[in-house]
């Protein structure tokens, strides 16, 4: 996969900067501020159309990064992109970027869906999972009615599911199945 590839490479180059600086984790907040931005379908079009001038189209990104003020390494990164027309491949790189520097740091990230949650038990499972994996978390939560109770967590490919709806439809599963 090209398109992988490409953005490994050009995060780890530019992580490791961050990392040298001692800037990696705002580099990661910009480069993700700039891939939300390549997300308006006008303006990822504006910058990927070759039928554009590269002038034109740098000029584009010259007035976005001007607005934006972002550091100084992640301005010229973002310049280099362009000259090198790589801007397409920008929301992979963050993701990439974010990633190996989770890695850097030792966090990783969680997403637990529950029918209700509140601050205590947010606090608790974080805590709890921060000592079964050894790492900080970072914890995304989604509320999911249906679940009835119970919660589903995932860390990475990993999937704890403990919601009475996974339950009863095992329950389900198994009562059709005659066992």
């Amino acid at each position: 996969m090209i398109t992988g590839s490409i953005a490994r490479r050009y995060a780890k180059a530019l992580l490791a900067i961050g990392i040298e600086t001692k800037n990696h984790e705002l580099f990661g907040q910009e480069l993700a501020q700039f891939a939300a931005l390549m997300e308006i379908k006008d303006l990822r079009e504006t910058l990927d159309n070759p039928s554009y001038p590269h002038s034109k189209r740098k000029a584009v990104l010259e007035e976005i990064i001007t607005r934006v003020k972002p550091s100084k390494t992640v301005w010229n990164f973002l310049l280099l992109l362009a000259d090198r027309n790589r801007l397409s491949h920008l929301q992979g790189m963050s993701r990439e970027y974010q990633r190996m520097m989770d890695i850097h740091v030792n966090r990783v990230r969680a997403s637990v869906t529950t029918d209700r949650l509140d601050a205590a038990d947010v606090t608790r499972l974080k805590q709890a999972l921060e000592q079964k994996t050894g790492k900080q978390v970072v914890l995304e939560q989604k509320t999911d009615p249906d679940l009835i109770a119970g919660m589903v967590t995932q860390i990475g490919s990993m999937v704890y599911d403990g919601s009475i709806r996974t339950r009863l439809q095992q329950m389900r599963h198994t009562l059709l199945a005659g066992e």
